[in-house]
């Protein structure tokens, strides 16, 4: 019976039954889920699939009419290409075939050969090889090593070990503890000791200082400079200990290089490393990528300090744009007479929410830094002038233009929620004697929270991703600190920052070496969709509680 009907069922009826349009909507539905799904896996495949410890080649390459060369180095990719682009790229080619394949090897020792990736035929390639003694090392300048460990010295002399590759490990956790000690020192000891002379120097610059004030910050003085000199013996006597112990390497083509420990993050050869080495080494590159600071024009080193700063200016900004957000909100619906002038106001709210985002960094940078800024370091910091304390980008700035951006959003939603709260329950409250403040606090508030934290999931996925306006209003390519610290008064906000939206930005279009910034890119993007959603997915959570917990009075 249910065929038979069906087929009693014209075109025409099948189109007015709304079924198409559920078959249209799920298609949607399912392409943005592929899509998401999509650019998410290209983005873990390439960005973290980077930090693998791959192994190392080494092959003959054979040119037809040059001299045979050695190719050492990781593979990165493979790709086919056409004769006639091969040759105009200046690649001798002599073969029938329209296409042949091209791979991409990562050979480092940048400061011999002046690059560090090159691009060669596999056709070319012959006696391909991976011999476990070959070595890669991470340096802190100059990139990746790909080589051979020839000798190992202490002040000049050859040591003799059982296991050199043991030994030479020993010695690279050597070194790496006395760097961490020397960073230790320079930005906590040191740091913490020309802040408070700074501060010194400041309260000196004040009129009417009192003599015997002026005598204690001459104490003062003296005692930090007295410390200060023991903590540059200290750090002497570390680099001292850091320059003991070098090594030899040889380049793929013979080429000794002489090289401090000092120089060198860690070494592997993953030639002779198994499944679990590898899987540890893997872990151990994600989790520095994570928590170091960028080197190398931010194409090496981690992003720690981008993610503390983006995490640190979208909080300042959720915590300026929400009570901003209601405040206007709550007016506008529930103590504004609804009028034309209270029209033209929601036309615009809404009108700003499209203003493009580099608008607001402009205002910010003219009116928060120029104008506010200066006038704060006119009133309270003239003692630092003619240098700004907040007359200039920072955090603080960054954020409240943030909290403009997304204003329209925050108000938008919190009137929606406003508009949802039924009438009988204000008057209920105003008929067991509460005042019309009471009511708003205790009941209308309360119920609309719940469309508050979508205007402020909303605000936070946009404002988290946005760069423009931040390159006018404190983002920086590189901080020399983060804007937290152990001087008081510890939150810095005139400090700049790094944000990961910026640091894309950078590393992808304005790195030296574009071929090494590539998955950078690919990691910090897919690392700043985590954020975001884990930003979001807190805000969702606690938007649920609040709206079960105001469920059994909505209507």
């Amino acid at each position: 019976m249910t065929l038979i009907k069906q087929a009693k069922t014209s075109p025409s009826q099948w189109l007015q039954s709304g079924e198409p349009w559920i078959w249209i909507n799920a298609a949607a539905v399912a392409v943005s889920l592929v899509a998401v799904v999509g650019l998410l896996l290209l983005l873990a495949v390439r960005g973290f699939g980077h930090f693998w410890p791959s192994d190392i080649m080494e092959a003959d390459y054979v040119v037809p009419g040059q001299p045979v060369t050695t190719i050492l180095g990781e593979w990165v990719e493979t790709e086919s290409v056409p004769v006639e682009q091969l040759q105009a790229a200046g690649f001798s080619v002599d073969t029938a075939k329209s296409r042949l394949d091209r791979s991409l090897i990562k050979r480092g020792n940048r400061d011999v050969t002046g690059v560090d990736f090159v691009w060669v035929l596999d056709n070319y390639l012959q006696n391909i090889r991976y011999p476990e003694q070959l070595l890669m090392i991470e340096r802190r300048e100059w990139g990746n090593f790909y080589g051979r460990l020839i000798a190992i010295k202490e002040n000049q002399q050859p040591v003799q070990s059982d296991d050199v590759w043991q030994q030479f490990q020993k010695r690279i956790a050597r070194a790496n503890s006395i760097f961490a000690a020397i960073e230790k020192t320079e930005k906590g000891e040191i740091n913490a000791i020309s802040y408070q002379l700074e501060r010194l120097q400041l309260r000196e610059r004040q009129l009417n200082i009192k003599p015997e004030v002026a005598e204690q910050i001459a104490a003062q003085r003296r005692q930090l400079n007295e410390q200060y000199a023991g903590l540059q013996q200290k750090l002497s006597d570390l680099y001292q200990q850091l320059e003991r112990d070098s090594f030899s390497v040889s380049t793929m083509d013979g080429h000794v290089l002489e090289l401090n420990f000092a120089t060198v993050v860690r070494a592997l050869q993953p030639n002779r490393m198994n499944v679990f080495e590898k899987l540890s080494a893997y872990f151990a590159s994600l989790w520095a990528f994570l928590s170091e600071e960028p080197r190398e024009a931010n194409t090496e080193g981690g992003i720690f300090p981008a993610i503390f700063g983006t995490v640190m200016m979208v909080l300042l900004m959720s915590i300026m744009v929400t009570p901003l957000g209601v405040v206007a909100a709550v007016y506008m619906r529930e103590y504004a007479k609804q009028g034309k002038r209270t029209r033209i106001i929601r036309i615009a709210v809404n009108n700003l929410a499209g203003v493009p985002s580099i608008v607001y960094g402009v205002f910010g940078l003219g009116f928060f830094i120029y104008f506010v800024g200066a006038e704060i370091d006119k009133w309270f910091f003239s003692a630092s002038l003619p240098t700004p304390t907040f007359g200039t980008p920072g955090l603080l700035w960054a954020s409240l233009t943030l909290a403009l951006l997304t204003l329209p959003v925050v108000i938008v939603a919190t009137e929606e929620g406003l508009s949802r709260i039924p009438r009988s329950l204000r008057e209920g409250s105003l008929a067991l004697g509460a005042t019309k403040a009471e009511t708003l606090w205790k009941i209308v508030l309360p119920m609309a929270s719940p469309a508050i934290m979508t205007g402020l999931i909303l605000a936070v996925a946009r404002a988290a991703g946005e760069v423009a306006p931040l390159m006018l209003v404190g983002v920086v390519k590189l901080a020399p600190s983060l804007p937290v610290d152990a001087n008081f008064p510890y939150l810095h906000l005139d400090q700049k920052f790094m944000h990961l939206g910026f640091h894309i930005y950078d590393v992808g279009f304005q790195s030296p070496n574009v071929e090494a910034a590539r998955p950078l890119v690919y990691a910090t993007a897919l690392l700043l969709v985590i954020i975001i959603a884990l930003l979001n997915f807190t805000a969702v959570a606690m938007r649920n509680r609040l709206r079960d917990k105001y469920k059994a009075i909505e209507v």
